[in-house]
Parts: structure tokens; C-alpha cells; sequence
């Protein structure tokens, strides 16, 4: 990563259907969340529906603080914001503070993040379909170690011989507060094992099928593993301290 530009509100590219990362409030109270882009008047406001957080809407009200993060063309966009009005009726919208200035941080192709979260492997399509339980079940469970945009690494107990690298498998998991993929197909690119683990390098294939049951708003799934790899990425140490204090 470089160091971070200071560019002017209007050079970020603004769309509808941007995925937002919002962190709402300071100190102990603040709440990480994730909301959508419906809409904006330059020098004014930027709209966006109101978030949850764990089934329950966010508590918020004007003149609140809050950061603003999204992603786009490989550049982690951020600014100070605050929330300037809430509406309840017909739906329920954030109106924030338009930025005078963002700060820009450009990212290396595939940031990678840890992650500590449950995976579901099921058996995979077409002529390199393997069969992931070496007893003939068609799923297993593992646990996903890290995650980028393009694939993850996935931890599995006990070793399995039908874990081949080439092969092609259906991934179902969850993106913690954003939403639940299924039908997500990978092909397993490397694997390394030991006596009683095998870690499994997997590459995603967005090929349509893949599906999500979203927490909020919707949106592609690969938006969404975006997303989610912005909301664990904390460039501490590259992002001034009036971003990295919300963090």
C-alpha cells in the first residue's frame, strides 16, 4: 500500500448500489455496520438505508458521528462524516453530511484478512467433481482462515484424499453481518497436509449461480466478499488518525 491522497469530494467515483462500511458513533458506543448507496446531492447529503446490526437497527440520530468507507477501483475511500436526518416512512434512510474532502488509500490487488468463521463444502460440478468425505458424504465442514476478494484458505480437521488440487467445489458461509453465500463455486488451487489438518487454498469462480441472503440491502456477492474484506482491513499506520481512531 501507498501512503494516502487527500483528494477533493467529487474525485471518488459515486454510484447507486455502492457498499458502504459506516462506523456509527465513537468511543465504546460505536457500531460497525454495513449499508448500501441509494443516492446523493454533491455538497449536501449522501443517502443510504438505515443499518443493523445483529437483527436490530442501529441507534442513530442527527448529529451523530460517523466514517464512511467503500471501495472502488482498488482504492480504500474514507471521510468523517455525520448523520444529518433519519426517515422512518416508507422506508427507513440515513441522510450523512456530504464530504468536502476524502482521504484515498491504495490497496494491493487482493488484501488479505483473517478470519475465524464456519465453512460448508459441498461436491462440486462436472468432470472434476470431487466428493469432499472420503466416506461418500457430499458435504464437510471447515473453517475459513483467511479471505480476499478473489478466494480464501479453508482449515479442515483431518486430512481428506479427495481434496485434489484442480478440483472444483460449492462453497456455502457466512459473511458476519452482511449476509449468507451459497452455491459460491472454487476451485481448490494448492493444499497442505499434516497428520491431522489440511489447509486448502481455494480461487472463486463468479459465474452467476452464486447466491446471497442478505442482512440489508442486496447486491452481487462479490460486492459482498468485498465488503467484508474492507470491514477487517485496518490500515493502522497508513490512514491518519482521525480515520484510524474509529477503526
Amino acid at each position: 500500500m501507498t501512503e494516502p491522497d487527500y483528494a477533493p469530494a467529487h474525485a471518488p467515483i459515486l454510484m447507486v448500489g455502492l457498499p458502504l462500511q459506516l462506523v456509527i458513533g465513537a468511543g465504546h458506543g460505536k457500531v460497525n455496520c454495513g449499508a448500501t448507496l441509494l443516492g446523493w446531492k454533491a455538497g449536501a447529503w449522501i443517502i443510504c438505508e438505515w443499518p443493523t446490526h445483529l437483527g436490530h437497527a442501529v441507534p442513530c440520530e442527527a448529529g451523530t458521528r460517523c466514517l464512511v468507507r467503500y471501495l472502488v477501483e482498488g482504492k480504500l475511500i474514507g471521510y468523517e462524516s455525520e448523520i444529518r436526518n433519519t426517515q422512518t416512512s416508507p422506508v427507513s434512510l440515513l441522510y450523512l453530511a456530504f464530504p468536502q474532502a476524502v482521504e484515498e488509500v491504495h490497496l494491493r490487488k487482493h488484501v488479505r484478512v483473517p478470519s475465524n468463521e464456519p465453512l460448508l463444502l459441498l461436491r462440486g460440478e462436472g468432470k472434476r467433481a470431487v466428493s469432499v468425505d472420503s466416506k461418500g458424504h457430499a458435504t464437510m465442514g471447515g473453517l475459513v482462515q483467511d479471505l480476499s476478494a478473489a478466494g480464501c484458505r479453508v482449515m479442515f480437521r483431518q486430512p481428506h484424499p479427495h481434496l485434489l488440487q484442480g478440483a472444483t467445489v460449492i462453497l456455502e458461509f457466512e459473511l458476519i453481518g452482511i449476509g449468507h453465500v451459497s452455491h459460491l463455486t472454487g476451485v481448490i488451487k494448492n493444499a497442505e497436509e499434516d497428520e491431522h489438518t489440511i489447509s486448502v487454498g481455494i480461487e472463486f469462480r463468479f459465474n452467476g449461480n452464486e447466491c446471497i441472503e442478505y442482512r440489508g440491502w442486496g447486491g452481487s456477492v462479490q460486492k459482498a466478499i468485498e465488503h467484508a474484506v474492507l470491514q477487517k482491513h485496518h490500515p493502522l499506520g497508513v490512514v491518519p488518525v482521525t480515520m484510524s481512531e474509529a477503526t
